[in-house]
């Protein structure tokens, strides 16, 4: 991965927060939580960014609820209070949060809008999952609804609906109809991204607030490149 890795919080784009939950920007090349590569996650920015802005000296307690592959960017929300992370894990383990991606394909997909449906195998030593028409031995069902919101010259910008949420589903299902997600080497795309990342961004989350039981949406800007820009 040749992102550079942000090693303080003054590049964190902070998009909500409040005593309980606080969600963020991710950018491409971030890792949610730490990994065998041992570079910096942003979880520990983010406790860094918290530590700093309310003068906390002790250790800050921040928890993880969802993850993005490292090679997207988008929105990751993290819990301030165990109260927070035990609800939010509730509430996205129940798929009661509305989660919308933006992903920018190669090709034009066979329909405007269409529903998606294929069975997943992970093929964990190629950190990768192989879409099926039909149920194979060991695959989870994968759904979700895409439409086409611009065309661009030699690509289409796809609003994604998740259904379910499986390992890599987006990647594969699109791959799976002639769609890889642009820079996705892994899933059929012919050239990787400069930056080593992929057009695929979380776009939006919709939620009830743990606590405060009040709705709240958060949208996160694209990424700054020519493509991403075109599609604004």
């Amino acid at each position: 991965m040749s992102s550079k890795i942000i090693s303080n919080h003054e590049n964190l784009q902070v998009l909500y927060e409040d005593n309980h939950i606080i969600a963020v920007n991710k950018r491409v090349g971030d890792i949610v939580q730490g990994d065998k590569t041992g570079d910096a996650p942003l979880s520990e920015i983010v406790k860094q960014y918290i530590a700093e802005k309310y003068n906390k000296p002790g250790a800050v307690f921040l928890g993880v609820v969802h993850r993005l592959d490292r090679p997207t960017s988008g929105i990751v929300i993290f819990a301030r209070t165990t109260k927070a992370l035990t609800r939010l894990n509730k509430l996205f383990s129940e798929r009661k949060t509305q989660k919308s991606y933006w992903a920018i394909v190669k090709n034009s997909p066979p329909k405007n809008a269409d529903i998606l449906t294929h069975y997943l195998k992970r093929n964990p030593k190629q950190n990768k999952s192989y879409a099926n028409s039909n149920e194979v031995p060991e695959s989870k069902k994968a759904i979700l609804e895409y439409q086409i919101i611009k065309s661009l010259d030699r690509y289409s910008l796809l609003e994604i609906d998740l259904k379910t949420g499986r390992h890599h589903q987006i990647r594969s299902q699109l791959s799976a109809i002639g769609c890889p997600i642009k820079g996705d080497l892994k899933y059929g795309f012919n050239r990787s991204n400069p930056d080593g990342g992929i057009h695929l961004h979380a776009r939006k989350l919709v939620f009830i607030h743990p606590v405060k039981k009040e709705e709240i949406s958060i949208t996160a800007a694209t990424p700054k490149d020519p493509i991403w820009n075109a599609c604004n």
